[in-house]
C-alpha cells in the first residue's frame, strides 16, 4: 500500500513536470527532494526510477529553516548574495541513481495506464457527484 501511494504521488508530480517541460522547453537533469518524504530511501528510489533522473536529498530535511538561514546570512552580508550563501550552507546528503529497467516499466505504466485513467473515470466521478450531491 505504501509503495502504491508513493508511486501515485510521483506519477502526479511527473504529470505536472511534463506540462512544465512542454511549456518551458526545459528538461531537468536532477531531482532535489526535501521534506519528510525525503527521509525514506524507498521514496527517494521510487522518485529516481519514475522520473529516470538522479534524486538527491539535502543533508537536512529541515529545508524551510535552512532557506531562512540562507536568506538571513545573505541579508546580513555574510555572503555576497543568496547564491553564494546557498552554495556555502548546503550539501547533498545522499544520491539515488535511477534503475533504468524500473524506469522503463514505470514509463509504460505512466503512458499506458496513469495518463488515461482520469478521462476514463470522469463519467464515474460525475455519477458519484450526482448520487452524493458532493460537493454542495
Amino acid at each position: 500500500m505504501y509503495r502504491a501511494i508513493l508511486e501515485g504521488i510521483n506519477f502526479g508530480l511527473k504529470e505536472g513536470l511534463d506540462k512544465i517541460q512542454h511549456r518551458c522547453k526545459v528538461k531537468p537533469t536532477l531531482l532535489r527532494i526535501s521534506g519528510g518524504g525525503s527521509q525514506s530511501d524507498a521514496a527517494m528510489q521510487i522518485a529516481a526510477d519514475i522520473f529516470g533522473l538522479p534524486a538527491e536529498r539535502p543533508h537536512t530535511n529541515e529545508t524551510s529553516g535552512l532557506g531562512s538561514a540562507i536568506a538571513s546570512a545573505a541579508a546580513l552580508g555574510w555572503y555576497a548574495d543568496m547564491q553564494q550563501a546557498a552554495i556555502a550552507m548546503t550539501r547533498v546528503g545522499k544520491r539515488f541513481e535511477p534503475n533504468m529497467l524500473n524506469h522503463r516499466q514505470y514509463q509504460r505504466l505512466y503512458r499506458e495506464v496513469y495518463v488515461q485513467m482520469y478521462p476514463k473515470l470522469q463519467p464515474l466521478y460525475q455519477k458519484i457527484r450526482e448520487i452524493t450531491g458532493y460537493p454542495e
